[in-house]
């Protein structure tokens, strides 16, 4: 398939490469330098060299390298660790006629390395290979093996000699190849098998590769696929080959159309396992792939959801069409190979960007036929219409995991995503919960959702998916949101209720005995009269978190609402729910980033504390906002609260608390703007007076 000749200008966007060398005192370092930069060996060399820079000529990736020799004197550590912490990767030296050096290499430098936590590849060289006694030969892969396996950063060893000019530029070679091909992320060395972000990113990159969506590279796509790579095609005795020795070792690898993804994945495994790394590397950074196997910053428009504090990142018409379809692609029990195969199909259609998102019918039956071998067309139809009535409505889990099969893992296995949106009894998504995720998920952190997006086949512009909101002190002026997604912050005092508002959202039963002292989230459709839906986004703050929160002023300006849920039936928690929502609205007040704020009434089940109706009430007229709203999870008696939460949210200059500082400082304000509105005038009459008296005054000059 590749060729290894193939090189890339830049790999992984490096310039250049840094090595720093260290080791034993007299283990060979500065000999091992001088000798790979002017290719003879020193009659004499200074303790310490200076840099020595490699031009980028001397190794096929040209990229220059500069290399930095160390003391191994007690009173340089300090030096050292500072250059060690600056390295791009680590050449760790021991003499080959002193065994001691090659223990101090356990005992002593790759601890030190791990305490600096110098997390870069290590390249163990034995020098002076020249002076090993011969009557004592190990074999290197013998000595190193158990090193290797404590000390996984090792990339590889190598045994060197300066004097006898024996393997002196492998030694740097090795060192750069680590650096910009390196095996980490790719294999993983104790199950010898590619990393799981590696064959997500190889699966896409043979979608994308598959243009016909018949599940292999047929010759002609495998040599696409190596032009664009490689920039070089494969003769076809050379396809013979590649595809003889995957079928010889996997015989699932080949198919009567081509390489299958099976074969693909071995490939590369066989590359890897070969030493040939940079292989790989080529193909992954040819598709966009950085050093972590994502996608690079420069693929994903950042600019397109660039964004004032009180701005939100929403997804467009487009992008919700688009995952209404990836939706039902895989919503496909495993009972429903006909479905399964469509959604494969249809994915690919979208990986490959055609003009339109869907394969049509008869296209997919065609396929269907052949790759089958079904009798007719009539039959086909009626496994397919089998195969729909199978969807349930829902993404299994496995259905969502093999949906993000193509991105570097799932992102909503984590929080905040994780159990912040609604599922079915066993663990599956509907389609309101699975678009709550996208549209939570283009909320909190719109590049990740532009990521995945694409990941996944979106087939436009990738800055065709969101949107930015309006500001929302414009909202405030034109007393009205033109937002599809809110989101409220619950605040409260410890045992409030703010859980079981938030596990009601969801339709989650009702548990008393749930104690959350962490943030958490939660997302849903709440429909609106009028046939209108919104997704409300509810985050729950912690008491002893709310303090962190108002200490950066802009942290409410990605609050559209805020709610204070207290214990009715408890005093003490109905006057700490007030002291927060005088917290907040001061803070509001001070940043101009005031909200909405809501009064709820949690447990409406118990009996209130004896003064609850005169307290709410002289709260609620001080303050200007509505009277407590009643709930109680217990009894499932919520008081249409999400909906009422929403139309706060939607009119932004309404409700909106105020303090009695704030009322002062009004006060103040209109009274200096009258001021000044009472002299702006004096001044204008002023002005009219005098220019008057000077037209009058010119007349009787002109009279006289």
């Amino acid at each position: 398939m590749a060729k290894a000749s193939a090189t890339n200008a830049t790999p992984g966007g490096k310039t250049r490469v840094r090595i720093v060398v260290c080791g034993g005192k007299g283990t060979g370092k500065s000999s091992l330098i001088v000798t790979a930069a002017t290719d003879s060996f020193p009659a004499n060399v200074p303790p310490v060299l200076p840099p020595t820079r490699l031009p980028e000529e001397f190794y096929p990736d040209r990229v220059p390298i500069t290399i930095i020799d160390t003391s191994s004197s007690t009173e340089d550590r300090g030096r050292l660790s500072e250059e060690l912490r600056r390295a791009d990767a680590v050449v760790l030296t021991y003499a080959c006629d002193r065994p001691e050096t090659l223990e101090e290499l356990s005992e002593l430098w790759l601890p030190e390395l791990r305490q600096l936590e110098v997390k870069v590849p290590v390249i163990v060289v034995g020098c002076k290979l020249d002076l090993r006694d011969e009557s004592h030969q190990v074999s290197l892969e013998t000595v190193m093996m158990p090193i290797m396996q404590q000390f996984r950063e090792i990339e590889t060893c190598i045994e060197c000699s300066a004097l006898k000019q024996i393997q002196i530029p492998e030694v740097f070679y090795y060192a750069q190849k680590a650096v910009l091909h390196p095996t980490g992320p790719l294999f993983d060395q104790e199950t010898q098998a590619l990393k799981p972000r590696c064959v997500r990113a190889l699966k896409r990159i043979f979608i994308l590769c598959d243009h016909d969506r018949d599940g292999s590279l047929s010759d002609a796509e495998l040599n696409d696929f190596q032009v664009k790579c490689f920039n070089s095609p494969l003769q076809p005795s050379e396809i013979v080959g590649v595809k003889r020795v995957v079928q010889e070792k996997l015989r699932e690898g080949v198919n009567d159309r081509g390489l299958t993804l099976a074969g693909f994945l071995f490939l590369h495994a066989l590359f890897i396992e070969k030493g040939r790394l940079e292989t790989t590397w080529t193909v992954l950074r040819k598709f966009g792939y950085n050093n972590d196997i994502k996608l690079a910053d420069e693929l994903i428009p950042h600019s397109s959801f660039k964004r004032a504090p009180d701005q939100s990142v929403e997804l467009t018409n487009e992008a919700v069409d688009f995952l209404k379809g990836i939706f039902e692609l895989f919503d496909s029990d495993s009972v429903c190979p006909g479905l399964c195969l469509g959604a494969y199909l249809t994915f690919n259609c979208a990986a490959n960007e055609v003009s339109s998102l869907f394969c049509t019918i008869n296209a997919f039956i065609m396929i269907w036929l052949e790759i089958n071998c079904l009798p007719s067309i009539s039959l086909a139809y009626k496994i397919l219409t089998v195969s729909v009535s199978c969807q349930d409505n829902t993404l299994r889990p496995t259905e969502v995991d093999d949906l993000f099969s193509t991105a570097p893992e799932c992102p909503w296995d984590e929080a905040p995503y994780k159990d912040a949106a609604e599922i079915t009894a066993l663990g599956g998504l509907s389609l309101d919960g699975f678009l709550s995720q996208w549209a939570f998920m283009t909320l909190l952190d719109p590049a990740s959702t532009v990521e995945n997006l694409i990941y996944i086949g979106y087939p436009g512009d990738p800055s065709s998916a969101v949107r930015v909101t309006r500001r929302r002190r414009i909202d405030r002026k034109k007393q009205q949101s033109e937002r599809n997604v809110f989101q409220c912050f619950v605040f409260g005092p410890k045992n409030a209720g703010k859980s079981a508002l938030l596990n009601s959202l969801l339709g989650r039963p009702f548990n008393d005995n749930r104690l959350t002292t962490d943030e958490r989230y939660a997302v849903h459709f709440v429909n609106q009269p009028g046939g209108t839906r919104k997704i409300l986004v509810l985050r729950e703050i912690p008491e002893d978190g709310v303090g962190k929160l108002l200490s950066n002023k802009d942290s409410l300006a990605a609050c559209d609402v805020a709610v204070f849920v207290h214990d009715s039936s408890d005093e003490s928690s109905w006057k700490k729910a007030t002291e927060l929502l005088v917290d907040v609205a001061t803070h509001g007040e001070d940043t101009g980033y005031e909200v909405p704020c809501l009064i709820v009434a949690a447990k409406d089940d118990l009996d209130s504390f004896p003064t609850a109706i005169q307290d709410s009430t002289r709260v609620s007229q001080d303050m200007g906002i509505e009277a407590p709203i009643p709930i109680s999870s217990k009894l499932g008696d919520f008081n249409n609260i999400f909906r009422r939460i929403v139309v706060a949210a939607e009119h932004p200059h309404l409700s909106i608390p105020e303090t009695e500082a704030g009322r002062t400082r009004k006060q103040y304000h209109r009274l200096i703007n009258r001021s000044l509105m009472f002299v702006s005038v004096g001044a204008a009459v002023a002005i009219v007076g005098l220019a008057a008296y000077r037209v009058y005054a010119a007349r009787k000059n002109t009279s006289g």
